[in-house]
Parts: structure tokens; sequence; C-alpha cells
């Protein structure tokens, strides 16, 4: 693991060969070199201190990521708090790990704009396949078409094996749906390239669910996200979401190659691309589209293809316990999944299999009717339960106000909020990140409390693409500005009931909270109305009760 002790000595070898340089140069100007020489040597010296602030730039972006991955780990709490940021990384960590990491590493182990496969099965017998689909929409080929059948086909048979156990329980939904709106079936093919047929897959960019919809335009197409909710991740809703952006996206551009990548990088993206390029059709317009939508509907003709001909391809689809068939209750109070496997022997993971929706294993039905899904061969045992005990079982616990509250809290933060933490890449800069995002800079620059526009490789910016920061109350303000001048011999005093703590140095939200019993440290930042986790020595904060 990369530690400061590393590249301290890495930075130390470095500097000591531009020791040895300088010292030559010294030599060679006794020498009274000629002015062209100076300016060979000048330049060369630039040339090796550009390379060197490169390898600081990538040396520290791999000491800082480490050192909050070591210090979540290894428990070291003094270095890295354990907060919504870091606990929603770490979850995107575990879903690639232990879901699609494969899937990730095969598709993106290969510049696919270079890359030249070969095949054991011809490009006549591809060919053929492809015109005995009878698929409704235009399926092309071409070597960048075929690199990609290839890739799908043959190049990740377990990640595809996974996918095609999925398909048996979602393609029937999207089909159903696809064919009331009157649109190709073959479009369920696409949930493939978003997701894999993850219904809680998350994108670094923010983006949920099976269909990947962002924040906006999820909810412009009428999907429910709230504090307990989040119809991304209803694998009915998102589809029904879905057709309806597709088939807008058909009335707008009259050709579905169009259409298909338009839901990637968006209608506006692809009319650029159609004016740049004269010519509306996807070929002409491929070196106009962004990098990532270019192979768009290459890969959607070859998951179409492994799909169909899987068994030719000698892929196996994979048990995945989803079952064939569902019922589906309506619930009008307030139901924990905890409450029904208690009293149905329902499994918790069949619960949230099928509603991946409900956040916090939460049904928020008090507030108005919700369907809860549920296997076909357990449903009687719902039916049958005693519905009054069950709402009953632990509701003191499971359900009681401070926890609605405190998860209606967490909720309408990171998560729920849609906060996206942003990793700078190299060409970055924070107005190309505004724009990409729909935010401003001063936004960018206020988040993340920056001086200057000045960014470094891998730093980390939290960005709230919806406009949604959470912001200080007039409350807390107050406290914040008297807290810089206030001096108390005791740490932890009380205020109107409440106990007020004053902050020492060194201290974090995270070890703030081990103080008290019951309160957790996103618990004193929301309470507080603080925007970041960032406290200073002097600063005074409230303790919420437990």
């Amino acid at each position: 693991m990369m530690t400061k002790k590393i590249i301290i000595t890495l930075l130390v070898c470095l500097a000591a060969g531009f020791g040895v340089q300088a010292q030559n140069r010294i030599n060679r100007n006794l020498k009274t070199p000629g002015k062209k020489a100076l300016l060979i040597e000048n330049q060369a010296l630039k040339n090796s201190l550009d390379s060197l602030q490169a390898i600081c730039d990538s040396l520290m972006s791999i000491q800082e990521e480490e050192t909050e991955i070591s210090a979540v780990l290894e428990g070291n709490e003094t270095t890295m708090e354990y907060s919504a940021e870091m606990t929603d990384s770490l979850l995107h960590l575990w879903y690639e790990n232990s879901y699609g990491n494969d899937f990730f590493d095969s598709v993106h182990a290969y510049d696919m704009d270079s890359v030249q496969f070969t095949s054991n099965v011809s490009d006549e017998e591809m060919i053929r396949r492809l015109e005995n689909m009878n698929s409704f929409i235009t399926l092309p080929f071409n070597d960048n078409v075929k690199n990609y059948i290839i890739l799908y086909s043959e190049k990740m048979p377990s990640v595809m094996g996974r996918a095609l156990g999925l398909s048996k329980y979602y393609f029937p939904i999207f089909e159903e749906i696809l064919d009331n709106y009157g649109l190709p079936v073959e479009l369920k093919y696409m949930s493939v390239i978003e997701s894999m047929l993850n219904p809680v897959a998350t994108s670094r960019a923010g983006a949920k669910g099976i269909w990947q919809f962002m924040y906006r335009t999820a909810r412009g197409y009428g999907l429910e996200i709230n504090s307990f909710v989040d119809e991304r991740m209803d694998v009915e809703k998102a589809m029904d979401a879905a057709a309806r952006y597709l088939q807008d996206a058909y009335k707008i551009f009259g050709d579905w190659t169009l259409a298909i990548s338009s839901y990637n990088c968006g209608a506006g993206n692809v009319s650029k691309a159609i004016r740049r390029a004269g010519k509306s059709d996807f070929w002409s317009i491929y070196p106009y589209l962004p990098r990532e939508t270019r192979g768009y509907v290459p890969a959607f003709v070859a998951a179409m293809y492994a799909m169909t001909y899987w068994k030719e391809c000698g892929l196996v689809p994979a048990e995945v316990g989803m079952p064939a068939q569902t019922d589906t209750f309506e619930i009008k109070k307030n139901l924990h999944f905890e409450q029904i496997t208690a009293l149905t022997g329902i499994p918790s993971q069949d619960l949230e299999n099928l509603n991946p929706q409900y956040i916090h294993k939460i049904i928020p039905g008090s507030e108005k009717t919700y369907i809860l899904k549920l296997p076909f061969t357990l449903s009687s045992r719902f039916m049958e339960a005693d519905l009054d005990s069950m709402y009953r079982y632990k509701a003191d616990s499971l359900l009681s106000a401070q926890v609605l509250k405190d998860k209606g809290r967490s909720g309408s933060g990171a998560t729920g909020g849609n906060r996206v933490v942003y990793k700078v890449k190299s060409g970055d800069y924070l107005g190309r990140i505004a724009s990409r995002y729909g935010v401003t800079v001063s936004q960018i620059k206020n988040w993340n409390h920056l001086r200057s526009n000045n960014l470094r490789i891998g730093q980390i910016l939290y960005l709230y693409p919806r406009g949604g920061a959470p912001k200080a109350s007039a409350a807390s303000s107050s406290t914040a500005k008297s807290s810089g001048t206030a001096s108390t011999k005791s740490s932890a005093g009380s205020s109107n009931g409440n106990t007020v703590y004053t902050v020492r140095s060194g201290d974090s939200l995270y070890t703030i909270a081990k103080r008290y019993p019951g309160v957790s440290a996103e618990n004193i930042k929301q309470y507080n109305g603080l925007s970041s986790d960032k406290i200073k020595a002097g600063q005074k904060l409230k303790i919420p009760k437990p």
C-alpha cells in the first residue's frame, strides 16, 4: 500500500536526480555554452519538472485513495470519518466486486475503438444469424459491431450467464410494457448494456436502476424519488418511464438507432451530431457522438445477438433465484420488511430482490398506498397472516417516530438527494465539470470549500446535480458565527435543554458522536444543518437526544 514515506522517498530520489542535472548544467556553464545550448538545457529541465509534477499528482492521488480505504477498513477514527459519502462509495465498490466487477473488467479491459477480436464463427454466419432474428430494428454488421458481438458472446461468459438467468424474470415484464406502448420488444435488450439487469445498479454519475435514470430525467417522467422510495429501482415503473422516453425520442428522430443513442447521451447531443455530420443516419454521425455513445448501438446489437444465440455461443444461464411468478399486495400502513419476515417466514432477501425501490426496507404506506411484490409460491403466507399483529410487531423500534425522522434525514442527504462523489481526472476543470452536471462553478466551490479554481488529479468533489445541497439553518448559522469568539472551560454544556458541545482540536463528527450513545455523526450533522463533515476548533454543536 502506498504511504507518505514511500512518496517522500521517491521525491527525494527524483530531487537528487535534478540536483545532478543542475550541477552538470553549472559545470557546462563554466565553459560558457552558447545561447542555443542553454535554451535546450532549460527546456530539458522544464520537461523534467513537468514529469515530476505529474508523478507527484499521481502518487498523491493513490495515497489519498488508499488512506481513505485503509482508514475505514482498519477503523482508524482519527484519519477518516465514516461519513455518508464514504458509505455510498463503499456500497458502490461492494456492488462492483460482488455483482458486476467482472462485467466492468471485461468491457473496459479493451479499447473498443482499436481492438480487433477474432472468432471461430465466420462473418457470413454472424450475418446470417442477424438476418434470421427478423428484428423490427435494423441490425447493422461491420467490424465495429463484430467486435462487440464477440465481446458479449465469447469474452464474458459468467456475466452474460447471469444476465440470461435474470432475463427469465425481467424480460416478460419488459415485453408487456413495450407492447402496451406499441414499441419494438427488442428494446428490452438495452437493459443489458445499461445495467446487466441489476435493479439496484448505481453509476458514479448518479444514474440508478436497471434503466439507469438520472434524477432529473426520472422526475421528468413521473418517477417518485424521496427519502423512502426511489422508483428508478422499481423495475416495472422504470421500464414504463424508459418506454415513454424512447417513444418521445423516436418521434424526434424517426430512427431507432438514433433514439437508442439518445437514451445514452441525450437528444441534444444526437441533434448536435446530426448538424455537424450534415446527415441523419447513425454511421454518418458516429464520429461526432460522445465516445461512450459510439459503442452503444453496436453493444445493443451484440447483446441481442448473444442472448438470442446463447446456446450456439456456449453460454449457460445462471440460477439466480428469481421467481417465475409474483403476486402484488396494496400496503396502506407503514410496514418494515423485518415485520413481514417475522410473521410469514418469507426470506428478507426475496423481499429486497422483488421490492428494491424501498430504500430503507420500509414501505411508507401511511402516506399513500404502495405495492408489495411477493413470490407467488409464498404469497399465501402473507394472505393468511394476522396483519394487525404484523403491523404491531416491533413497531416501536422498527417504525418509531424517531426512526422515521432519522431515515428521512439520511435519505434527503447523500442518498435521497442524489449527491455525487466525483473524482477529478486529467483535463478536468471546474467549468467542464459544472457543465457536465448542470450546476455552476460557484456552487461547486461553495459545496467543496474551494478558495480557487485550481484542481488536482484524483481530488474528490461533492456535487448536487439537482441543486439540492443542504443549507445551514438560521439557528445553526448564528451558532457558527458566535462559536468563533466564544470560549469555554468545558467542552460540553447545555442550552435550552440541549447538550452543546464545543469542538476541540482533533475532533471529528465521528469521534464526537462516540461520546453520546445512540447518536450518530449523521444525526449531529443534520441536527446542526451542516453542509459538510468539516468542523473547526471552538465551533459549538448541539447534540440531539438519542
